[in-house]
């Protein structure tokens, strides 16, 4: 079992802890172990597909969209991004904007974001602890102030950003906006409902969203807990609570703003601390 050093990063709206990337220029080393030092992609084996942060934001984020995979290798030569959020606490009142509420086309968009009116177009969300939102890309989406989440998504760090508020950057400068680019990869289909919905269980793996990318589970444990990995890489996030873990590999403590990767593919022996541990768990 691998446990990483984080990556803290501080853009204007808040703050993000990377605590598994393959991203160049941000990837993730080994913290601890007879392997401390390594990189990510030298213990995986190449590219971990997955990036994944715990994001907490303070303001609002920009509302923006990421390209697909065959829109992203066009102009950028990377991997597009999809993602999912898990919201692991909300102050009150937090709230997110995911996809189309109302059908818009590419121009009305453009004329939408010029007259700064974006969001009237956009589905809102108020949000509390446990809400689950997928956004495959294409989807508009913006995080609001007061949300604590746990992001899972493809490894890619391309971002179209739509509107911004009109605030400046570290710089003091408005940031940079992508109308254009923006314009092409947006998805402007229309869904009645943006939320991931699930039945909500103690000591019992929930799966929240299985797409081509990840399959992303949910386990709130009481008791100790045997997690099946089925020889497949399987990824760990606590944001709640703590435990012990141990596989045929190791083991470590798992404490709250942490994530473990089992890479080898062994089934994980999972003891909860006094008062329980809340995972997520996600496997590319």
């Amino acid at each position: 079992m691998y446990k990483f050093a984080p990556i803290l990063k501080t853009p204007v709206w808040g703050t993000e802890k990377w605590v598994l990337s393959s991203v160049r220029g941000s990837e993730s080393v080994v913290a601890e172990g007879p392997e401390k030092g390594k990189t990510l992609s030298e213990v995986y084996g190449g590219e971990f597909p997955l990036l994944i942060k715990f994001i907490d934001a303070h303001d609002d984020l920009s509302i923006q969209v990421h390209p697909n995979d065959e829109l992203a290798a066009k102009r950028h030569g990377c991997h597009g991004k999809t993602e999912m959020w898990y919201v692991a606490a909300a102050d009150e009142g937090a709230h997110l904007l995911s996809g189309l509420k109302k059908s818009i086309t590419p121009q009305e968009y453009v004329t939408l974001v010029e007259q700064k009116r974006i969001v009237e177009a956009l589905a809102d969300y108020r949000v509390s602890e446990g809400d689950v939102f997928f956004l495959p890309a294409g989807r508009i989406h913006a995080i609001g102030g007061g949300c604590h989440i746990v992001e899972i998504q493809q490894t890619s760090d391309i971002t179209y950003r739509i509107y911004d508020y009109g605030r400046p950057g570290t710089d003091g400068k408005p940031r940079e906006l992508h109308t254009a680019l923006a314009r092409e990869a947006i998805d402007y289909s229309v869904l009645p409902d943006y939320r991931t919905h699930y039945e909500k269980r103690d000591d019992t793996l929930t799966q929240l969203v299985k797409c081509p990318y990840f399959t992303t589970s949910l386990l709130k444990l009481t008791a100790p807990y045997t997690l099946k990995a089925e020889g497949k890489p399987i990824v760990l996030i606590c944001f709640g609570g703590g435990a012990e873990l141990r596989s045929e590999t190791g083991c470590c403590p798992l404490r709250a703003g942490e994530a473990v990767l089992e890479n080898c593919g062994a089934d994980i022996r999972i003891t909860p601390e006094e008062g329980g541990c809340s995972l997520i768990v996600t496997e590319p």
